[in-house]
């Protein structure tokens, strides 16, 4: 078991660590305030796991990778956002404003569903079961709280402050326009 769970721990590590390569290569600033806003993320979720006596088990670990997924995923969404209002020719902080008023109810949506399984989980489940479900739904409050809050408050007080002037991204892509239905 103790095995498994360093295991669990370094491909939670190697794993961890080409996504914030990857956002900070593809997102750039975005990207860095995206993997802040993740550290503060996983901070809350381990100092509520330890606040309530929780022990590290690998369903636990399983459920700070899939936090971090999600977290990773809302910080996407919102820089995706931006991007697109900036494309629309919006300055900066109206693009900011903008992206992350079109983001909120995706993000509060995808959490929600995921909060609902969780919630089946702890209350159906019994010992991993129940410990990933709790795991979980403390993951999904900190993604919430730290998507749509702290990576605001980061982005307003470096854009609202003059520090950062443009937010340049990465686009493999351009102009995708594909007709999947049709094939």
């Amino acid at each position: 078991a103790e095995d498994a769970i360093s295991s669990g721990v370094r491909a939670a590590i190697i794993g961890g660590t080409l996504v914030i390569g990857f956002m900070v290569v593809y997102f750039t600033i975005g990207g860095v305030i995206a993997m802040i806003t993740l550290g503060i993320n996983v901070i809350i979720v381990l100092g509520v796991l330890a606040s309530i006596g929780a022990t590290i088990t690998l369903p636990g670990i399983a459920g700070i990778v899939l936090t971090i997924g999600m977290a990773v995923d809302a910080n996407i969404l919102i820089f995706e956002r931006i991007r697109e209002e900036l494309t629309a020719g919006k300055t900066l902080p109206a693009a900011v404003s903008g992206g992350f008023d079109k983001v909120f109810s995706t993000i509060v949506d995808a959490n929600l569903t995921t909060l609902i399984t969780s919630g089946v989980m702890i209350w159906l489940g019994t010992g991993p079961v129940k410990g990933f479900g709790i795991t979980l739904a403390i993951g999904i409050f900190a993604t919430v709280f730290s998507a749509l809050l702290i990576t605001r408050m980061f982005l307003d007080l470096l854009v609202g402050g003059g520090l950062v002037r443009k937010i340049p991204m990465l686009s493999i892509l351009k102009n995708p326009n594909y007709d999947f239905l049709k094939y």
